[in-house]
């Protein structure tokens, strides 16, 4: 199922979106009593999507996003596949959703988009052997790691080229049915195709990336696995409309704006 969280009239919570047959196949939200990350019952209040606005699907402690897996990708920028994934973090101030502005940082001047698949993790973890790795898997999104790419040469810690704020739009919604194996990852900037790959591609698979985050840390419900970007990567400007689609989950679109 696809579950959103969103907002209407002073309210927040968790819907599960479905086609609404009476209404010609437009889109819904079935609105959940609780919410998502434990056993939940649908309230059987159904709103049109269209009334509600989309926020980010989670309110994750921490994204723990991983560089280089995909070969091209590292190739394109100039870098070998490492022995071990490169993990770093994303903060939760990062993080905005569909329909989101971003706000180009006043301290770059080359902002990158990076299409991903998310991994939301639905249950506290460690240890996780590979064969269990899938159990602690609420669902995966959309993702767009977004990267002040000059920043990110001059400094050896990537906290501010990868942590800035807006850096990590998500959405549009968790879909829990998904086989992560081989989806076709895309990124579009104003319509225009910029990257294009598939999640086969990706060297390390999620449940090798769970295997190894779990080794060295707790992941909570809510938290998030950043999987790496196919090639293509390149820079936005203010102006720019960027869509991230995955293949089974849709499409995350944020719009490029000057930083207030």
């Amino acid at each position: 199922m696809r579950i959103a969280r969103f907002s209407i009239d002073g309210t927040v919570g968790f819907g599960v979106v479905e086609a609404d047959p009476a209404a010609g196949g437009e889109p819904v939200l079935d609105i959940i009593k609780g919410h998502p990350f434990a056993e939940f019952e649908r309230s059987g209040r159904r709103v049109p999507l269209s009334r509600v606005r989309l926020l980010p699907p989670v309110l994750p402690s921490k994204i723990v996003a991983i560089g280089r897996n995909y070969a091209e990708h590292a190739r394109e920028l100039g870098n070998t596949v490492p022995d071990v994934p490169v993990t770093f973090f994303k903060p939760s101030t990062s993080v905005i959703g569909h329909g989101d502005t971003i706000g180009y940082p006043a301290f770059s001047s080359e902002v990158h988009h990076e299409a991903e698949l998310a991994v939301v993790i639905g249950r506290m973890c460690r240890d996780v052997p590979r064969s269990r790795a899938r159990d602690v898997i609420l669902g995966y999104t959309c993702a767009n790691d977004l990267t002040a790419r000059d920043v990110q040469r001059r400094e050896s810690q990537w906290a501010r080229a990868k942590g800035f704020d807006n850096a990590c739009p998500l959405g549009p919604w968790i879909e829990t049915d998904l086989d992560p194996s081989d989806l076709a990852v895309m990124c579009t900037v104003n319509g225009e195709q910029r990257q294009l790959g598939r999640t086969s591609e990706m060297v390390r698979a999620v449940e090798d990336l769970i295997v190894h985050i779990t080794e060295s840390m707790t992941l909570l419900p809510q938290d998030v696995i950043l999987t790496g970007t196919p090639a293509g990567v390149g820079p936005l400007h203010v102006g720019d409309e960027v869509a991230v689609t995955i293949e089974g989950i849709g499409t995350l679109t944020n719009k490029v704006v000057k930083r207030d």
